[in-house]
């Protein structure tokens, strides 16, 4: 397969851009070689400069729900661009989209649209400590909620310990009211109230991580964080960038059944295009300015075309309901990885959430980022270009989910199942 015409694009790119990309998973740093440059998409299909065809398990790291350039959201986007692409202004859909999200997750009474999911976060943590005059977040090993500054720090040995950066240019003073904990571990969550008592503004979190790789919660786990957020006057802020609209209609909430004071969203919300939100009870959404006094704005907040195909993408999910469609193709192709790689005696777990899976080069289950880093990403990292060679585009690193939509089809599955079979008896 012949990728010559990426190899001359990337190499233009690395004069131009901070390592060729502008994000670095891109950059194929985590499966090694150099990253596959794409001209277009179609369906459940993606093709590169070279010409070459890959069913793609990535779609644009999960906002594709319905496939690449689905009619419905391709007409909206056209109607929308006729129209005009930014005013800075007020819009009905804006209202429509707040619409569709306030009545598919019924935890969300009022929402702001945002810019992306890192916005949404930022934006969802100032809320919280403004809301409840405490200072201090609680972040997981291994959940990831975008770039910002005061959530880009990593945790210590200990069970508990204060953040400490984990990029330069985040000081320590941004990164000081951050305390890590490990995921799936409510004793450790309990433990850190107890530490500082009066002092925690809420607890962040993904419901099902997917920037460790798919893992889900321990059965009670999200029902422990939201009854201590409860008892101790914190907010429980729920990260569902990814899982919003993805593993049920209405997220992991729905799935869980569990209600957080604030959630953010993305991907999905936006139907392909930059947009994010955060949304929770009309109380704490109230302090937002102009209602309030929290600061958050943004020019391109609820633009016109990101509001028009995120209004097609949730009603097309609404009249199709694809959700029991999606969990049986996932499910399919989860237990046609296990099958092919014990047939060719290579060790893997998997972990599954919906149409949200991870197939783990380890040993044993993976329920925190301890675990996950014990992986064999070098083996993964075969794994993945053999499945390159074939036609098959899965996650360019151990540590992110990949995701099936609308447009697999069963051949597309069954075609992939094959692929693996010969990938992993090419890495055994």
């Amino acid at each position: 397969m012949s990728r010559s015409k990426s190899h001359d694009i990337f190499a233009r790119a690395k004069h131009l851009m901070p390592g060729g990309v502008n994000s670095p998973a891109r950059a194929f740093g985590a499966v090694g070689g150099e990253p596959i440059v794409f001209e277009r998409g179609e369906g459940a299909y993606l093709y590169d400069v070279d010409g070459n065809q890959y069913i793609d398990y990535i779609g644009s790291w999960g906002p594709m729900i319905l496939g690449h350039l689905h009619p419905k959201v391709k007409e909206a986007l056209h109607a929308a661009v006729d129209q005009g692409t930014s005013f800075g202004a007020p819009t009905e859909r804006e209202n429509k989209l707040a619409e569709l999200i306030i009545e598919i997750i019924p935890s969300v009474q009022q929402v702001r649209l945002v810019n992306s999911g890192t916005e949404a976060t930022m934006s969802a943590i100032r809320l919280a400590r403004g809301f409840t005059g405490r200072d201090k977040i609680i972040k997981f090993a291994g959940n990831y909620h975008g770039h910002v500054d005061s959530l880009l720090v990593a945790a210590g040995s200990a069970a508990a310990t204060l953040g400490v950066p984990n990029s330069p240019g985040v000081t320590a003073g941004t990164a000081k009211d951050t305390i890590v904990l490990p995921y799936n571990n409510a004793d450790a969550l309990q433990e850190a109230f107890e530490r500082n008592k009066d002092q925690i503004a809420g607890v962040i979190f993904e419901p099902v991580v997917g920037n460790m790789g798919c893992v889900p919660p321990l059965p009670g786990y999200l029902q422990a964080i939201r009854e201590i957020c409860t008892n101790n006057g914190a907010l429980m802020i729920m990260d569902e960038v990814m899982t919003g609209f993805r593993v049920a209609a209405g997220g992991a909430q729905e799935l869980y059944g569990v209600t957080p004071d604030l959630t953010t969203l993305g991907k999905i919300v936006g139907g392909g295009l930059p947009i994010g939100a955060y949304g929770g009870r009309a109380d704490i959404m109230g302090h937002i300015l102009p209602a309030g006094e929290i600061f958050q704005a943004g020019t391109l907040s609820g633009n016109p075309l990101a509001t028009a195909t995120g209004i097609a993408t949730l009603q097309t999910l609404k009249e199709l309901n694809p959700y029991p469609e999606l969990d049986k193709k996932t499910q399919t192709l989860e237990k046609g990885l296990l099958k092919a790689a014990q047939q060719a005696n290579v060790g893997i777990v998997t972990a599954r959430v919906g149409s949200m899976l991870t197939p783990f080069f380890h040993e044993g289950a993976v329920h925190n980022w301890d675990a996950a880093a014990q992986c064999d990403t070098k083996r993964y990292g075969k794994f993945f270009w053999e499945l390159i060679e074939r036609g098959v585009y899965f996650p360019c690193s151990q540590y992110e989910a990949l995701f099936v939509s609308v447009a697999h089809t069963d051949d597309d599955i069954a075609k992939t199942i094959d692929a693996a079979q010969e990938a992993f008896l090419k890495i055994r």
